[in-house]
């Protein structure tokens, strides 16, 4: 074996097909195309979304729903994580800063605490939001918190 006959698997390649080359090779004529017609000539390109003079599906249906410009996302962060934080750092103020360096949220998102999982270490947050329900177990372990605006 060598590189002069080297040849792909039997099977694993088509011949192309070459259209428009004359009555000879059983693709000329009118190339695949049919007959007439604007989908015959060079050139034909249909409208996005035309279906054939059909109201378009994109007429048909209604519009619904609506962008809230004033919605305020927030990355949702649970109490275990503070916990599992806590344990693993030996710190007692967390923030975003620590966050961000723990690789929880990015510098561009906004915290909102949730009160998922337990809490037994005494710990001061700083975050963008809290639940009603985190910032109770927050204060019944001892810790505080405090809201970024």
């Amino acid at each position: 074996m060598n590189l002069s006959n080297l040849k792909p698997a039997a099977g694993s390649t088509k011949t192309r097909k070459r259209i428009g080359r004359g009555p000879g090779s059983g693709l000329g004529g009118t190339s695949t195309r049919g007959h007439k017609g604007a989908k015959a000539r060079s050139g034909y390109k249909s409208k996005i979304g035309f279906e054939g003079g059909q109201m378009p599906l994109q007429r048909r249906l209604p519009k619904f729903g609506f962008k809230n410009i004033n919605r305020v996302e927030y990355k949702a962060i649970n109490l275990s994580t503070l916990q599992k934080l806590a344990d693993d750092r030996q710190i007692s103020t967390i923030g975003v800063a620590e966050l961000i360096e723990a690789g929880f949220i990015s510098s561009s998102q906004l915290v909102k605490i949730l009160s998922k999982g337990e809490l037994t270490a005494k710990i001061d947050v700083t975050a963008h939001a809290f639940s009603k329900s985190a910032e109770a177990a927050i204060a019944a372990a001892g810790g505080t918190t405090t809201k970024l605006t």
